[in-house]
């Protein structure tokens, strides 16, 4: 521990020409006491760690000195590739690792170049959650992203909703999607598994991760991957299934050509999309009469109602009459007031 601690602050004071003690603490999260005894035991070890003293002092390596260890391990190089997602990396556990690489990737640039992390950083960053959202992490999270990593089989139990039974599942994990704030994991069932099992042995699965209320490493023993596996053509294939899987029905709506503009936005982008393509001409009126796939009448009712006059329900009757309900309401609310 201690160890990889001293590399970090050699790193850090080779990356930047001087640091203070309080930010070195930060930065190693230690006291500053014990940036004091480190410095004096690199110091020690022939490393040329400088103190300068005074209320603008610091640590700083003097003559140039420069390490050579800037070698980046597996688990670091792999990390290294996530550092965009720093939310996601802290609660996959991998906060510390990817650190440790971009430490070692400024430690190695050219002094020119030294402060391209910063820049970038400055420039992009990715924020995953939607908007007025804040899931939590999972507990089991670090466990499965070890297990993802390692190409090692979990034992997992798993609860589908809220009033149904745990389930047991023996799991290879192949890998994991953040979506929307919420963390999947896709992974295949063991061929090993009992063929009278469910689900199929060999299949690939979609788990939400939230739902796992214990999850095990199972062994030391790595599972083989299937090396067709494609990660994103999976997902890709899987949410589509899934969004038109919760699509069981159908109302015919009249668009105007802001309904048409706005439909994308008050409905899946997706289902939008095939409504419109399979759409008619506009009529005289200029509006455009789609079928389009949904939930539920009452999910369809939340989402067309954002589109206000833009969008005319004409089947199935009872969602139409529910809107002309309430537009009888609006129209009563914002009637003109006869009194006096």
């Amino acid at each position: 521990m201690r160890a990889a601690r001293l590399i970090k602050m050699v790193l850090l004071l080779q990356a930047r020409p001087s640091m203070t003690g309080a930010e070195l603490a930060r930065e190693l999260d230690v006291s500053e006491r014990t940036v004091t005894r480190d410095a004096q035991a690199l110091s020690e070890a022939g490393v040329p760690v400088y103190a300068d003293r005074g209320r603008a002092g610091g640590y700083r390596l003097i003559g140039g000195y420069r390490t050579r260890l800037t070698g980046l391990a597996r688990p670091e190089a792999e990390a290294l590739f996530l550092s965009g997602v720093p939310g996601a990396l802290r609660e996959m556990g991998l906060e510390d690792t990817a650190s440790a690489a971009r430490l070692k990737v400024a430690a190695a640039l050219l002094p020119s170049l030294r402060d391209t992390p910063r820049t970038a950083a400055q420039r992009f960053h990715l924020d995953a959650p939607a908007w007025f959202s804040e899931p939590p992490t999972p507990e089991s999270l670090p466990t499965v992203a070890e297990a993802v990593w390692d190409d090692r089989p979990i034992l997992a139990r798993y609860r589908r909703g809220p009033e149904e039974a745990e389930v047991e599942r023996a799991l290879e994990p192949y890998g994991l999607v953040l979506k929307a704030g919420v963390w999947y994991l896709c992974a295949r069932v063991p061929e090993h598994t009992d063929p009278e099992a469910r689900p199929d042995p060999g299949s690939f699965r979609v788990y939400r991760v939230d739902r796992f209320t214990s999850v095990e490493i199972s062994g030391a023993e790595h599972f083989t991957r299937d090396d067709d596996f494609d990660l994103p053509a999976f997902w890709e294939e899987r949410a589509q299934q899934f969004a038109r899987s919760i699509l069981r029905a159908e109302v015919v709506v009249r668009l105007s050509a802001e309904g048409v503009r706005g439909l994308p936005y008050a409905v899946d982008p997706m289902t939008a999309r095939d409504a419109l393509s399979a759409g008619g001409d506009p009529d005289e009126q200029g509006r455009v009469t789609v079928t389009l796939a949904v939930e539920s009448a009452e999910v369809a009712h939340a989402q067309l109602a954002a589109l206000g006059p833009e969008a005319e329900v004409l089947a199935p009757p009872e969602l139409r009459e529910r809107f002309a309900r309430d537009a009888r309401r609006l129209g009563a609310l914002y009637a003109p007031s006869h009194s006096g």
